[in-house]
């Protein structure tokens, strides 16, 4: 009886995971692509057309991940400036107000 731990497949399986766990933050990509290289190294051997489809999909991915933390990015920004246009907005409101008082 075989281990399925030590399956060529189990292993290819958790180091594409372990690729796709750190290629979710940006600043682990290249770690990822560094495991996803060795990984696409040892199924080029193998199979190189699944290896190069596999590439392919890889590197949609990556673009992929860097394109919604940069979009995450400027919502984030364009967040924070809505709120500070409201505190600047209630701000002059107050100030407003605390004229026509004086008057």
């Amino acid at each position: 009886m075989t281990n399925s731990a030590n399956n060529p497949s189990n292993v290819f399986k958790t180091v594409l995971k372990g690729a796709i766990a750190l290629a979710q933050d940006v600043k682990t990509h290249p770690q990822a692509n560094e495991q996803f290289e060795e990984l696409y190294a040892q199924l080029a051997a193998d199979n190189p057309v699944m290896a190069d489809l596999l590439k392919q999909l890889w590197e949609e991915y990556i673009t992929q991940q860097r394109s919604v933390f940069f979009w995450q990015n400027l919502s984030d920004a364009e967040k924070d400036l809505a709120q500070k246009v409201t505190e600047n907005s209630l701000q002059i409101q107050q100030n407003y107000l605390r004229l026509v008082q004086e008057q």
